[in-house]
């Protein structure tokens, strides 16, 4: 196995970061972080469930699909602690999970239609696949603990809401999404550390070089002239003498 080399491995990491990233995405967008559960004690109306997400507030009769109270301003006037962290939290792991993606599609883009051989005068700037797809594995073990550590706290936050006031509150669907999307993002920097490890000869150094084909270049740079110089100077024919009987 080559770090040269575009695996299943790589592949893999970038479809399952793709859909944890999409996951997150819904879990923001939709308003189903928390219900409250309003019931009433008139047979001619209807229990009341209000759905609380990030940035609107939904509030529907039971069996009904439609919402009787729509907030769309629900964003600047969250009075939940939790779901105030979220608003800056879930952002900021989608935008890490993205960076990580994008140095992901970099290295196997790099590694899949860059020539193996090397030119010499642009070795600086070429791109260390290897390295991108290791810090892209780093910034998705951050986006998961940026994501999952709010997340948890919802459920118990959503106790010590029950405890304060009355038992009408339930943590809804968009948890789970996230929670799930959180272990999506931490098997994808997994599998990239996995497969940095097992591509690479152990032990090795944490970090490749800026260039990733350091070794084959010397092979086609010229050597310097005080090289050539000192072997000029070794090989010089000595003539041998040889007595005839």
């Amino acid at each position: 196995m080559g770090c040269r080399d575009v695996h299943a491995a790589t592949v893999l990491a970038f479809l399952s970061g793709t859909a944890s990233v999409a996951g997150l995405l819904a879990a923001v967008l939709l308003p189903n972080w928390r219900q409250m559960r309003l019931y009433t004690f008139n047979k001619n109306e209807r229990n009341v469930t209000v759905y609380s997400g990030l940035w609107i507030k939904c509030a529907r009769f039971d069996g009904s699909r439609d919402c009787v109270i729509y907030d769309p301003q629900w964003y600047t006037a969250v009075d939940q602690l939790d779901l105030r962290v979220l608003q800056f939290t879930l952002p900021l792991s989608m935008l890490t999970a993205v960076s990580a993606l994008f140095l992901c599609l970099i290295g196997m883009c790099n590694t899949a239609f860059v020539s193996t051989v090397p030119n010499v005068k642009l070795a600086k700037c070429l791109v260390n696949s290897a390295g991108c797809h290791l810090v892209a594995g780093l910034l998705f073990l951050l986006a998961c603990a940026i994501c999952l550590t709010p997340s948890v706290w919802v459920i118990f936050y959503n106790n010590y809401l029950n405890r304060k006031y009355e038992p009408i509150f339930s943590f809804d669907i968009s948890v789970f999404i996230a929670i799930a999307s959180a272990g999506g993002l931490f098997f994808t920097s997994v599998l990239l550390f996995l497969w940095y490890c097992a591509c690479k000869s152990l032990p090795s150094p944490f970090w490749q070089p800026l260039y990733s084909h350091a070794p084959s270049m010397h092979s086609y740079a010229s050597q310097p002239y005080s090289a050539r110089s000192r072997l000029s100077a070794i090989e010089i024919d000595i003539p041998v003498v040889t007595h005839a009987s």
